[in-house]
């Protein structure tokens, strides 16, 4: 049976292991924590007026707004606290994700704005599709349970 784990490469700085080791998993608690608190953020607005959306959606083809809407808001922010909490990781994120890949439509393609209009987008679906599949670290509360998706 082969190893399909390749070995870790040697570092060129090799006195730097240490500290790549003891930040490794603080860098990605970092990570979601600001991925998390910045969608939530995003989406502070929306969920104060969860049908304000509406129209937006609609031209983007999703009807009926008044369903949309609501739901793109909910993803957003209670995804987004999630995702920060590390608290069904996973499926917060996924959501998440298919709401910034919608955007990256959005920008890329309908307002015809390009790869400069969509590459926030583009940035932030690879961040979400990241904790899609790694879900939560030890510091989460996905961990604290002991369960994870």
């Amino acid at each position: 049976m082969t190893d399909l784990a390749s070995p870790k490469p040697r570092l060129i700085l090799p006195a730097l292991g240490g500290l790549y080791a003891a930040l490794h998993e603080g860098a990605e608690t970092l990570l979601r924590l600001a991925a998390g608190l910045l969608l939530a953020i995003h989406g502070y607005g929306k969920i104060l007026d969860p049908f304000g959306a509406s129209g937006m959606v609609e031209s983007l083809g999703f009807y009926p707004g008044a369903f949309w809407s609501p739901l793109l808001s909910a993803t957003e922010f209670f995804g987004g606290i999630l995702i920060a909490i590390g608290l069904f990781t996973r499926p917060a994120a996924f959501a998440g994700m298919i709401v910034l890949a919608v955007t990256v439509y959005f920008h890329g393609f309908v307002t015809g704005e390009g790869l400069m209009g969509a590459e926030k987008s583009i940035l932030w679906t690879l961040i979400l599709f990241f904790f899609a599949v790694r879900g939560a670290n030890a510091h989460s509360v996905d961990a604290k349970l002991g369960r994870q998706f």
